[in-house]
Parts: structure tokens; sequence; C-alpha cells
């Protein structure tokens, strides 16, 4: 029973913040506050933290490979799957159908249910799931989808088409700006995000062999104590209820893709990775987590729809606690 008391506590914040708004206390826009607190702040922080306090071995190097793997694959799907659908849909789909919230929901449940001992692997699954959701998805969705960054969907004009119109240059020197722009584009992208760049710096300081100081732990401590509950409060603050069947099947079908790749991962993690069972037994968890936190953030930005993608990631959330307590007795 004490393993599910933080994951519960988790899901009680988000129904916190939830009932706050609805009740008043905080405004429709007043989330945004501490998005650009958490995203900016708290969660490299708390990778700071994480690098500082726990030995990372460079054999793990190949936790985070599996990640980048396991985020990857179901975008690309995703891509596939909606491929005459609206590009709204599409956006939805890429955006909140892949990817895993790991410093904020799997390091509080896999320290109730496996130990301190977790956290490691934890964190180098998230170096390279980090790639995809702080940054890479993002990308990926506007690039493949041809979305201009900095503005939504529906400031762009978006209609019924499965991408918005895009027309290849027909000279050289043109087609040679639009591949610098697309440069661009993906550089932006990727160093505008602090966790991504966070992340970065950790991992060549790691493989250089630079010990973080421990007053740097003790400095970043109340970044990480503060991860978990700002970020969920968040969620609860910007979720809502489906508006809309059309709202219902997006959030149904997100979950009828993730569930089978989250099992068909973990699976891949236990039997493959070359590591003790501890390991293998944390990043399949892991491989269960619910929807990226930063899935609300990029479909606010592509969509102006963050509620849904809060909605998404509650209810994930719940089906996560019951997959990763069922695997947990399972494996233990």
């Amino acid at each position: 029973m004490s393993a599910l008391i933080q994951p519960i506590t988790l899901l009680l914040i988000i129904a916190a913040g939830y009932l706050f708004k609805r009740f008043g206390l905080f405004g429709d826009r007043d989330y945004r506050v501490i998005q650009k607190a958490e995203f900016n702040l708290i969660l490299p922080g708390a990778i700071i933290y994480s690098f500082a306090t726990n030995p990372h071995d460079v054999s793990l190097l190949v936790v985070s490979a599996f990640a980048f793997v396991a985020a990857l694959v179901p975008t690309l799907v995703m891509y596939v799957y909606s491929w005459r659908r609206p590009v709204a849909d599409r956006a939805f789909l890429m955006l909140n159908g892949s990817g895993y919230n790991v410093g904020c929901f799997c390091f509080p449940v896999l320290q109730s249910l496996i130990g301190p001992a977790a956290l490691v692997p934890a964190a180098m699954f998230d170096v390279g799931n980090c790639v995809m959701v702080s940054a890479g998805t993002n990308v990926m969705t506007q690039t493949l989808l041809h979305i201009q960054p900095g503005r939504t969907l529906a400031e762009q004009g978006a209609g019924e088409a499965p991408t918005l119109p895009y027309t290849r240059p027909a000279d050289r020197d043109a087609r040679r700006l639009a591949r610098r722009a697309l440069l661009r584009n993906v550089v932006k992208g990727f160093a505008s995000s602090p966790s991504f760049d966070t992340y970065v710096l950790m991992i060549v300081l790691m493989i250089a062999g630079v010990t973080l100081p421990e007053w740097l732990g003790t400095f970043c401590q109340p970044f990480s104590n503060a991860n978990a509950f700002c970020s969920m409060l968040m969620v609860g603050m910007l979720m809502d209820l489906p508006a809309s069947r059309h709202d219902v099947r997006d959030v149904l079908e997100i979950l009828g893709w993730r569930v089978p790749f989250a099992v068909l991962f973990a699976a891949a993690a236990w039997f493959l990775l070359p590591f003790d069972a501890v390991t293998r037994e944390a990043v399949a968890l892991c491989c269960l987590a619910p929807t990226a936190i930063f899935a609300t953030l990029y479909t606010d930005k592509v969509l102006g729809n963050a509620r849904l993608a809060g909605f998404t990631l509650s209810l994930s959330a719940v089906i996560a606690m019951a997959l990763m307590t069922g695997a947990h007795l399972l494996l233990s």
C-alpha cells in the first residue's frame, strides 16, 4: 500500500489544480505562469540535481539510446497512420502519442516501488526521451506537416488538408535558402529547450569525467523537490474535460496507441537490455509512463488546445499508475 501513496498523491495534485480553477481560485490562463517556471527553471534544476547527487555510468547511454527509439517510433507511426486526416488531428496525435513523463511522474513512482537505485537508469532513460519530448517531436511535427513555428494552426488557416500548403522551390538558390531555413528551425527548436540543453551539458560533463561539486546538488535540491508538485499542479490547472465527441475520439485514439506501444517497449527493455534486474525493471516501468509534460506545452503552441492535452496526460497517468504497479508486482 505504501508504494501507491506517491502516485496517488500526484493524481490528487492534478485534481486540486483542476478544482481550484473550476472554483475560480485560478484563472484560465494562470497555468502559463507555472508553465514558464517549470520548463525554464524547475525542470533544468531537477536534472542538474539528479546528475550531481547520483553516479551516472557511461554504459547507461545504451538506455538513453533505447529511450530515444521508444519515443521516436510512435511519432513516425502516428504520422503514417494519420496520413489522410486533417492537419490538426495529425498534430495532436504526433505530439501526444509518444514520449514519456519521466522526471515529473516516474521519479517519485519508481522511488516508491523500487527504491533510490531506480533513479539513475530512469534519469539516463530520460536523456534519450528528452531529445524527442523537449524538442524533437515538436520539430518533426512542424517539419513533416509544414507548420510554421510561432503561430497556431488556426492562425495559419489550417483546414481539412493533411498538411499545410507547401510549394517546393523551383530553382537551386531557393531550395538552398529553404534548406537553411529548415536547419535554423531545427537548431532553434533544440537550442530553445532549456531541459534539452541541460541534458546535453550533463552528458558532455559525464563523458569527460567531470564530477559536479556537492554544493551544486545542494543548490538545486529545491528545484528537484518542487518538480513533481509544480508540474502536476500545472496539468490540473490547464486540464479540461473533452468538449465534443471529436475530442473524446482523439483522447481514446491516443490511449489506444500508447498502451500497446508501452507494453511492447517495456517487454523489450526487460528481455533485451544487457543490465541487471533493477535497471531493466526501472527502464521497463519508464516505458509505461503517461504522456510527456512537454506535450501540453507544444500542443498549446501548435493547436492552442493545451486543455485537451492536459486531460490526456491526466487520464494516461491513471492508466500508467495501474500498469507500473502491476508490472512491478509481476517482475519482482
